[in-house]
């Protein structure tokens, strides 16, 4: 089954485990101990997490240390930043509108 990032950002838990990575890297058993849930839970998420690109896990011993990879994010910047460019002009709309009705309260007290 093919991952895709928007499914890895979907869980708040993994949004987390990347937050903390973006910090630094750390081992799974540290990564573990930031959340109330089973090591085999932390292992499913860092998973998914590592299908689909946003970390790497690399072997040191008998340490696995984790490090984020943001660059597959720019997936999800590309898709935000259309809804961006959308909600920007539907609000520049609602501002110029608002202002015409103030305008037009003004003059109508005038009169």
């Amino acid at each position: 089954m093919r991952r895709d990032v928007f499914q890895a950002i979907a869980d708040p838990t993994r949004r987390s485990i990347l937050g903390l990575l973006a910090v630094q890297s750390l081992t799974l058993n540290s990564i573990a101990e930031n959340y109330p849930i089973s090591r085999p839970a932390i292992s499913k998420h860092m998973k998914l997490l590592s299908e689909c690109g946003l970390v790497e896990i690399k072997q040191e011993g008998r340490e696995r240390y984790c490090s984020a990879k943001f660059d597959q994010l720019s997936e999800v910047n590309t898709w935000i930043n259309q809804y961006k460019q959308f909600w920007e002009h539907k609000l520049d709309n609602l501002e110029s509108y608002i202002h015409q009705l103030q305008k037009n309260k003004k003059n109508a007290r005038r009169k």
